[in-house]
């Protein structure tokens, strides 16, 4: 469960910390005043991605902490050890969450003050909270999800992945058969192109760095006059003249070695002086050897620079570069290979198709048969709870079809339709089709919990799950969250009074204007502030006593269902 949330410098928000209790705990305000930024807030210590732009106006950093206490389990303890995070499990797994945002972009997640990715964070989250914000309605009216929520109510990721290793090692197999047979489609075409192409580089033997092994020779050639000059006059002054370095430095030596007998300080550098020795003389033959290596030849300089001008011809329609025209050589010989070895390639790679493909299917058909048997278990389990919502004459069923298209997908060879008839006497239709956002909403909770919200130490949270809906289905949304909360911890955002009566723990968020600055601060309800609330839930702004009245009953109703 989510025992605290601590918010600082997020959006409006300077500073909140709220203790959330076990049970039901719901979150009202007027629209706007915040409730979602703590939604949003929350999804971040689970790992969703954050925005800077969060970071409320004025401020260099911000941060969002939550302290969770779990269940210990296996898989929990791993993660945890494997992130190299240190955590008690005797009773219970305590878990804090930090995520600071800076300004300047240089964002860090803690867990339990250990620095981590938000890769771990993400995967770690899975057991922090579940999070079902308002935009998930519009997933069931995307067909395409329903898969998804199937296989999530059937705990078939497994499955699923072996399906998407096996799809994806037999798309690469067909994109190569493709490959191979738009080449072989053209073969005469390509033949006489890539034939020219490949003896037009090999013609020149080409080797890479060559061109710059070759601009170098050619820059030493043209300027040999320079290059003489200077080089007799380094080797003069290093060894030649009467007055060069070396013989200078040779006399120096000598007058230093007499100095010894009077003052011991100068044996010190007597290895010095030796070891200088040894580099000028060195320096001094390179530099002799350097200008005997270099002689003027005009054949050579024309060689050159004819190669030079060949080369360029090549890297202008190659690339621009001998390494892109050597790249380019490669590829046009391998694709003149598989011309030329086409059909036994293509003999070769549908034996590898057919063997991937009959993996694939064995795999997928496999797959398949739990999705349908598991669907007509989903089928019920909807169909027991649409009752508790409201949906007492609903009628839900899970289509399939082997339509995909190709006969291939990722996750397998099934569509999956959810359909649904919330009135007697009409067939089911498809719910993108048929369902009312009231409806959807509901249908939404229903799913959810059909796939598992289940007895779990993890918060399970709802961004305004009653959307669209009032009074009696209101009051049923209400029972329905109230129920789940006796295994574990809801939180819910919600405008319906009918639903705020049911809380154990009720939270007003308001927004506050000083002329100013805006602020936004949660604060835990009594009685009397609650009755307050709901009354303003059912009245609006203007509160009136017919108001109070109804929602005293509406607390009362409350307390006759907790007993009951």
């Amino acid at each position: 469960m989510l025992s605290l949330l601590k918010i600082k410098n997020i959006a409006l928000i300077d500073e909140l910390s709220v203790d959330f209790t076990d049970g039901l705990n719901l979150l009202t305000g007027e629209t706007g005043s915040g409730k979602s930024i703590i939604v949003d807030s929350l999804g971040a210590l689970t790992g969703s991605r954050v925005s800077n732009d969060l970071i409320k106006e004025g401020a260099e950093k911000a941060q969002i902490e939550g302290l969770f206490l779990l269940k210990p389990s296996d898989e929990l303890k791993l993660l945890l050890d494997g992130g190299g995070i240190e955590f008690e499990a005797d009773p219970e797994v305590a878990v804090i969450v930090r995520r600071e945002l800076a300004a300047n972009g240089r964002n860090r997640v803690f867990v339990n003050n250990q620095l981590v990715t938000q890769g771990l964070l993400k995967e770690i989250g899975f057991f922090l909270a579940n999070i079902h914000g308002q935009g998930e309605q519009a997933t069931l009216f995307n067909a395409s999800h329903h898969i998804e929520i199937l296989d999530g109510f059937a705990n078939l990721t497994s499955e699923v992945e072996q399906v998407r290793q096996l799809h994806k090692g037999l798309t690469e197999v067909k994109k190569e058969l493709d490959s191979l047979r738009a080449d072989d489609a053209q073969k005469l075409q390509l033949l006489d192109v890539l034939t020219f192409q490949t003896a037009e580089i090999e013609r020149l033997g080409l080797e890479a760095g060559e061109d710059d092994a070759l601009e170098k020779e050619k820059k030493r050639l043209a300027n040999v006059e320079k290059i003489s000059r200077l080089s007799d006059e380094a080797y003069g002054l290093l060894y030649e003249n009467d007055d060069a370095v070396i013989a200078r430095l040779n006399k120096a030596a000598g007058l230093i070695e007499e100095l010894t007998e009077f003052g011991s300080d100068f044996g010190e550098y007597k290895d010095g002086i030796e070891s200088a020795l040894a580099v000028l003389e060195e320096l001094a033959i390179s530099v002799r050897d350097f200008r005997n290596s270099v002689q003027y030849s005009p054949e050579r300089l024309e060689e050159i620079e004819n190669r030079l001008a060949e080369m360029g011809a090549l890297k202008r329609k190659y690339g621009g570069t001998l390494e892109s025209v050597l790249s380019h050589y490669e590829e046009a010989r391998k694709r003149l290979s598989n011309i030329e070895t086409a059909e036994e390639k293509e003999k070769e790679l549908l034996k590898l198709f057919e063997e991937r493909e009959d993996e694939y299917l064995k795999a997928a058909r496999t797959l398949s048969g739990k999705r349908k048997k598991a669907a007509e278990r989903f089928q019920g389990a909807v169909g027991e709870q649409c009752a508790s919502v409201a949906l007492e004459k609903a009628r839900f069923e899970v289509r399939f079809s082997e339509s995909v298209p190709n006969g291939f997908a990722e996750d397998g060879i099934d569509v999956v339709e959810f359909y649904f008839s919330a009135n007697p006497g009409e067939s089911p239709k498809p719910l993108v089709k048929v369902a009312s956002g009231g409806e959807a909403s509901r249908l939404m909770l229903v799913l959810k919990t059909a796939a598992g919200l289940g007895s779990d130490s993890k918060a399970v949270v709802f961004d305004e799950v009653d959307a669209g809906v009032g009074g009696r289905v209101a009051e049923a949304v209400g029972v329905k969250l109230k129920g789940l909360a006796e295994d574990q911890q809801i939180l819910c955002v919600t405008h319906q009074p009918q639903v705020a009566s049911l809380a154990d723990s009720h939270f007003l968020v308001e927004k506050s204007d000083d002329g100013k600055r805006t602020r936004i601060t949660v604060r835990r309800l009594n009685e009397e502030e609650r009755l307050e609330e709901i009354a303003r839930m059912l009245a609006g702004e203007e509160i009136t006593e017919a108001a109070r009245e109804n929602a005293r009953s509406m607390l009362s109703g409350k307390a006759q269902i907790a007993s009951s």
